[in-house]
């Protein structure tokens, strides 16, 4: 966009954007991700972006607390289109949380889980689940790309290692017979980032695991992997885009005894803080009150099971009872 162009004008630049590539590409529905570097923390200010009003009024003044990420944010839902943050800083403040919530647009955060950190959240579930108690994890990855380039800046570093060091919270959570002091009784979780500029996208990450087995002895596991960064993302955002233009449509009414068939009425939306597509972040956004989960296992569950619920099939249980079950003879 043009230099000096004003934060409104750029909130209808992007509005105009998104209706012309409607119309050319011949399509009725439009989902918006996020794939830009990360930004820094916005500050969340009383007057600024507390309130949906509020955040309207600062991107008009061109307050410089409101990021690129909440100007896209605020003109996709303005044209009802859902939005996926794939970076780590806040662009959900609170007045754009309050805007999704005031339009039914859909929104899904934050910060794409893709390698080293997907993998911390299918394996520290299960050193966790088989008792074993998690004392320290280093992983250490580097990379050239612009991506990482940004992050050489202890200002946008911030976000990034938040997020990647919140993804174990709830598999510890989870098991307070190894965790018995709570929140300050958790692994020593060390992240490293480095930018080696020769290696471009091909990106090498090294990941040790120190836990406590039966007795106290130690137990290490060490992993390494070599991919390119942009490529383990690109299936993500192609499902981001599809699943929030079909949960969208989707809609759920609670059966009540007497009412007749065919009758539309009394369906609701799903809540437009998308939790259920937390399985692709690192920071999953949720709706105020629900428990954020990150192990990989229980997200890819809450997914199956609402789209067997959407064909009508019944949700996943391992209980089988039924198989558990000895019938004698009369």
């Amino acid at each position: 966009m043009p230099e000096g162009m004003g934060k409104w004008e750029r909130v209808e630049r992007i509005r105009e954007d998104i209706r012309r590539f409607k119309e050319k590409e011949g399509v009725e529905f439009v989902s918006v991700v996020w794939t830009a570097n990360s930004e820094r923390y916005s500050s969340e200010e009383q007057g600024v972006n507390d309130t949906a009003e509020n955040l309207m009024n600062a991107i008009r003044a061109n307050h410089k607390e409101v990021s690129p990420s909440t100007i896209y944010a605020v003109a996709s839902i303005l044209e009802g289109c859902p939005y996926a943050n794939g970076s780590p800083q806040n662009t959900f403040v609170p007045g754009l949380l309050e805007l999704a919530l005031q339009t039914g647009v859909p929104i899904c955060g934050d910060d794409f889980k893709s390698g080293q950190t997907k993998m911390k959240s299918v394996f520290a579930d299960y050193l966790i689940s088989c008792g074993l108690k998690i004392k320290t994890m280093v992983t250490y990855n580097h990379l050239g790309n612009n991506d990482m380039y940004q992050l050489t800046d202890e200002v946008m570093w911030r976000p990034k290692s938040a997020s990647k060091s919140r993804v174990i919270e709830d598999i510890v959570a989870s098991n307070p017979a190894l965790y018995p002091a709570g929140p300050n009784d958790k692994p020593d979780h060390v992240v490293v980032v480095k930018y080696v500029p020769y290696l471009g996208d091909s990106k090498r990450d090294v990941s040790e695991y120190t836990s406590e087995a039966f007795m106290g002895s130690p137990y290490t596991n060490i992993m390494h992997n070599s991919c390119l960064d942009s490529i383990l993302c690109a299936p993500l955002i192609l499902d981001l885009a599809l699943f929030l233009e079909l949960f969208s449509r989707v809609q759920i009414r609670k059966e009540e005894e007497g009412r007749p068939r065919g009758v539309d009425e009394g369906f609701s939306s799903l809540h437009p803080v998308m939790s259920v597509l937390g399985i692709f972040m690192k920071i999953p956004l949720v709706p105020k009150g629900e428990p954020i989960i990150n192990a990989l296992n229980r997200q890819r569950a809450a997914l199956d099971n609402l789209l067997k619920a959407c064909v009508g099939l019944q949700p996943d249980s391992n209980l089988r009872l039924e198989t558990k079950l000895h019938h004698t003879a009369p």
